[in-house]
């Protein structure tokens, strides 16, 4: 039975989705004024995989996700580098396409930019006007975060210990406007040489919290099964996105909250943000490292945990996705002599009990180590199976359609491409073979020799030479 912690009530419940066999999921996407980093790209790997466990389970999912692409550092970047805020964005929401699929990161079914929702945000504004949750001061418009009686329940905060922080983070200029230090702003009147749209309070642009109620409501629905972010966003940015959503649709906002842990850097475990300046870029990182191993140290981490990401930490996801590329590519080499022969009980059960077990660890919040742990499983038994002297094409098949589905959960992927020069290499492989057969030990070296050379790894087995690029 599938059960997700919900931040809303603290605690781990069953999910039941608003309509049988689909999710609506929404979750909080980048703001785009520079590449992400891996510790943006955390949350990104984490939902996708919750995302991919659902379909795994047979859900129908929309999975939303949006660009925040009207922002101050947005504004900031576009004026430091004379390029349009639109320039910035495009630039930035392409990097952001090609550093997520380089992670194997499924597309989301929709991914709404504020810019084209502006008048969806000024007219939900303005209803939240009309029912007194808000209103204008001089050009800027705010949320009566008191008036919202459940105003905390997300974060398990009190409304006094809310406004003495609150206190603290106003300027002197927002303070002289405000009714309360704890209101917030949702529309924010422009400044000189910012990028504006007008408004019934005059020209502006709208806050950061509003965007992504408008957003998730017009795209998924006034309630709605999923809503998730990393665990920065739990306050105030989805307390406040609670708050203005249900005091506008009167009805629940989201069912369960899905908060992602963050990505830490040294041994301080110190989070990683552009602020500290402590960041790698995903940009940066696929370039210099085999992106499926990244998405391997991302995505076998529970969502809920936070990840130490370090030389060390590659290095053990490298070792240990190399060990599942080994299994799947023994058990492919073996189906070139495989008997063709009926699928055997003992598989047929070993299989049953790996997607069982699987099954019961993942429904236990995604708890992707205990996932894992199968999988790892499930990878000896193929290797002990590839080894028996006869092996059963059907058997094979079978262990290769379970191992595939199950970390393609995770996101890895355990394709067979062919290279320009593979022709070429069976060839000098099979010239080899042959000169060790007549004992030309000569031409057996030199051949194993510029094979090296060439990157390439030989194995000898009982059915026969293999060989695979380092």
């Amino acid at each position: 039975m599938l059960q997700f912690y919900n931040t809303l009530s603290n605690q781990k419940e069953v999910f039941k989705p608003l309509n049988e066999g689909r999710v609506t999921m929404y979750v909080c996407g980048p703001t785009v004024y520079n590449y992400i980093h891996i510790g943006n790209a955390r949350s990104a790997v984490a939902f996708d995989t919750v995302r991919r466990y659902l379909e795994y389970r047979g859900f129908e999912v929309n999975y939303v996700s949006n660009f925040t692409d009207v922002d101050d550092k947005i504004i900031r970047v576009s004026q430091e580098s004379g390029l349009s805020v639109q320039a910035v964005t495009d630039k930035y929401i392409a990097a952001f396409y090609e550093d997520i699929t380089a992670l194997n990161v499924k597309k989301a079914t929709l991914n709404p930019r504020v810019m084209d929702n502006m008048a969806d945000i000024i007219a939900f504004v303005g209803e939240l006007i009309e029912k007194g949750y808000a209103y204008e001061a001089q050009g800027d418009v705010y949320y009566r975060a008191r008036k919202f009686t459940d105003y905390g329940k997300l974060s398990g905060q009190a409304v006094d210990d809310l406004e003495l922080g609150a206190s603290q983070r106003v300027d002197n200029l927002d303070q002289g406007k405000k009714e309360d230090p704890l209101d917030f702003a949702l529309w924010k009147k422009a400044k000189e040489n910012e990028i504006s749209w007008d408004s019934p309070w005059g020209a502006g642009r709208p806050g950061w919290h509003i965007e992504c109620s408008v957003m998730s409501t017009k795209y998924l629905g006034d309630t709605i099964d999923i809503h998730a972010g990393g665990q920065d966003l739990e306050f105030p940015h989805h307390e406040n996105e609670i708050a203005q959503s249900e005091a506008k649709t009167g009805k629940k906002f989201a069912n369960y909250w899905l908060h992602n842990g963050f990505v830490t850097v040294g041994e301080q475990d110190e989070k990683m943000s552009k602020s500290l300046g402590n960041f790698v870029t995903v940009h940066d990182l696929v370039r210099q490292e085999d992106p499926q191993v990244i998405r391997f140290l991302m995505a076998t981490t529970q969502y809920r945990r936070p990840i130490r990401y370090s030389q060390m930490s590659l290095a053990e996801a490298r070792t240990n996705l190399d060990k599942l590329r080994n299994a799947i590519d023994n058990l492919r080499f073996r189906q070139v002599d495989a008997l063709e022969q009926a699928l055997s009980a003992e598989v047929s059960q070993k299989v049953t009990d790996f997607k069982q077990a699987y099954i019961e660890a993942m429904d236990d919040d995604i708890n992707v180590q205990n996932g894992l742990a199968v999988i790892y499983e499930l990878a000896k038994f193929m290797n002990i199976y590839s080894e028996q002297a006869q092996v059963s094409l059907a058997d094979l098949q079978l262990l290769e359609t379970v191992f595939l589905e199950m970390t393609a959960v995770l996101g890895l992927e355990f394709t067979t491409q062919a290279g320009d020069d593979d022709a070429k290499i069976d060839q000098m492989v099979k010239d080899r073979d042959l000169a060790r057969k007549n004992k030309d030990f000569q031409t057996s070296d030199a051949l194993r020799d510029e094979l090296q050379a060439m990157g390439i790894i030989l194995e000898d087995t009982p059915q026969g030479t293999r060989w695979k690029r380092k």
